[in-house]
């Protein structure tokens, strides 16, 4: 009999052990092995969190208090044009400091 095609919920007590036998073996270290020098790098490389690509000079993380009502009207702006509040409040400062260097 194939206990795969029936449900573990309609199994008697037999079938339900011979179906889940395989879970009740101890994980066995000593069937593992040293990884090679090209898994050793698939493994870091697949440990490695994604993170932001970097952009200029890096990133700064910093804590900015901005009216509520600001903050929403950005984030509906940010909305609308499909980007980012971070990237919406980046390119305002860059507007404002380029603005600021054609007055000096």
């Amino acid at each position: 009999m194939n206990n795969r095609s029936k449900p573990h919920t309609r199994m008697n007590a037999k079938e339900l052990a011979a179906a889940t036998a395989r879970f009740d073996k101890e994980f066995v270290i000593d069937r593992s092995r040293e990884q090679t020098a090209e898994e050793r790098r698939q493994w870091s490389k697949a440990k490695k969190k994604r993170g932001r690509p970097k952009q200029g000079q890096g990133v700064q993380i910093i804590s900015v208090s901005i009216e509520k009502g600001l903050l929403k009207k950005t984030d509906k702006l940010a909305k609308k044009l499909h980007t980012q509040r971070t990237k919406l409040i980046s390119r305002g400062l860059e507007a404002i400091l380029n603005e600021e260097v054609a007055v000096d």
